[in-house]
């Protein structure tokens, strides 16, 4: 029996969808917080994402700066 590829498009839309999901939230949050949107990729990578939510919770965050 031969298995063709018919799901994998459905599982790379599904990917992609829970991706942008997580994705956007955090980019507007890092980009409020005063740190580069981009950071936000960073949730993508399994454990690194645990460390960037500790960094973004417990870290100075440059909008919050006092400026003399």
């Amino acid at each position: 029996m031969m298995m063709d590829g018919g799901m994998a498009g459905g599982h790379l839309l599904w990917m992609l969808i829970m991706a942008t999901i997580v994705v956007i939230p955090f980019w507007r949050i890092c980009s409020k917080a005063g740190f580069p949107g981009w950071l936000s990729l960073l949730m993508l990578i399994p454990l690194v994402n645990i460390a960037f939510l500790y960094f973004l919770a417990f870290a100075q965050w440059p909008a919050n700066r006092t400026f003399r």
